[in-house]
């Protein structure tokens, strides 16, 4: 699997933390509602999928005093600007190129920011959160920040209004916010939040949503001490 952000979002790399900002509701609330569900755990090990420029793994890091983040992703680019940005934070740092559909190593935590709408059906991502579930030690913890979508024609053309009354207010015009939802879509899915939770169910976890902001909801997925 390969995946290009400068090619998907139309930016450059270093453009990124500040365009997505522009791009995503509530961003920095999400990363701290992420790294918070993260920390509660007390995790030794976490994984971040898809972990971009390691906006998500620094979070984690500065919550969790004690916890080495291995990064996970097959963008180069990414994984290049994050090892600048997580430099100060040495041996607790590992990068990782490698696509989260692959096999993951065993851990304490996993998380993901704005990864796993590359998912394209719900079928593959019960297999993925199965795949997670499997990863994760007894007791460990899930928590991924994404946007969520109504069935609902009418619910969902509300949402979409709200997420790009957002961007108009970060100065994207609003004929250019329908035009990025129209270019993600060859690559980005939004499940409603039910289905979501469903999907982690069906992946062995005790799911729930501890935090929303149209589009995006924060999920957590907690392994059972015997599982």
């Amino acid at each position: 699997m390969s995946h290009s952000v400068r090619r998907h979002l139309h930016l450059e790399i270093d453009e990124y933390d500040e365009i997505i900002r522009q791009f995503i509701p509530g961003y920095d609330q999400m990363l701290e509602q992420v790294a918070r569900a993260v920390a509660l755990s007390g995790p030794e090990r976490v994984l971040d999928l898809g972990a971009g420029t390691g906006a998500l793994s620094e979070a984690i890091l500065q919550k969790c005093g004690e916890s080495v983040v291995e990064l996970i992703d097959v963008d180069d680019e990414m994984l290049a600007r994050a090892r600048t940005r997580l430099q100060r934070f040495g041996e607790r740092v590992r990068l990782r190129r490698q696509s989260f559909y692959d096999t993951l190593p065993r851990c304490d935590a996993v998380a993901a920011s704005l990864a796993l709408h590359h998912v394209p059906d719900l079928d593959a991502k019960a297999q993925l959160y199965g795949r997670i579930h499997e990863a994760l030690a007894p007791g460990g913890v899930f928590v991924n920040g994404d946007a969520t979508m109504p069935d609902d024609v009418a619910h969902r053309a509300a949402d979409y209004a709200a997420w790009a009354a957002h961007m108009v207010s970060r100065g994207i015009p609003e004929e250019r916010a329908y035009r990025h939802f129209d270019e993600w879509s060859d690559e980005d899915t939004y499940f409603p939040l039910e289905r979501e939770l469903e999907a982690m169910t069906r992946g062995g976890f005790d799911a729930g949503c501890v935090w929303s902001r149209i589009p995006i909801s924060v999920l957590v997925g907690r392994k059972r001490s015997g599982g």
